[in-house]
C-alpha cells in the first residue's frame, strides 16, 4: 500500500485552497500542518503539499519526465460529475472535456483535472 506522496507546490495558500477542497469532497482528512506544508489522510495513505524552500523550478509539468497525474477513487458516476461540475469553481479546469467522461476509454468513467500549478488528477468512478 501506498504510504505517502509529498507534491512541491510554488504557493501553499493556493495549493491549501485548491487541494484542500478536493481532498475534503473526496473524504480525506487533514492530517498535518507546519509553516511550508499541510498534508491530508485517507486510511494510511496521506498526501503532502510543500512550498519547500529547496525547490530549484517554480513550473511543474505533467508532460515532462516525473509525475503526470494522481488518480483517486472518487465515488459513484453521480459522484464525478458532482466534483467535474464544481471543480472549476475551486481552481481546477477539466482536460479531455470533449471525452467526459470516457477519456480513458470506453466503461472507464472518469473526471481528468488540472489546477493553477499543473497537477492533473483523474477521479474515477466505482
Amino acid at each position: 500500500m501506498l504510504h505517502h506522496v509529498e507534491l512541491w507546490v510554488p504557493d501553499l495558500s493556493r495549493a491549501v485552497r485548491e487541494w484542500g477542497w478536493l481532498f475534503g469532497r473526496l473524504g480525506w482528512l487533514p492530517y498535518q500542518e507546519w509553516e511550508q506544508g499541510r498534508s491530508w489522510r485517507a486510511g494510511e495513505t496521506y498526501v503532502v503539499v510543500e512550498e519547500s524552500p529547496a525547490m530549484t523550478a517554480a513550473d511543474h509539468d505533467r508532460l515532462r519526465p516525473g509525475l503526470n497525474h494522481l488518480a483517486f477513487h472518487a465515488g459513484s458516476r453521480t459522484d464525478v460529475d458532482a466534483l467535474a461540475g464544481a471543480a472549476p469553481g475551486h481552481g481546477w479546469r477539466p482536460l479531455f472535456a470533449d471525452r467526459y467522461p470516457y477519456a480513458g476509454g470506453p466503461g472507464h468513467y472518469a473526471a481528468y483535472l488540472v489546477n493553477s500549478d499543473g497537477f492533473e488528477v483523474e477521479l474515477v468512478a466505482a
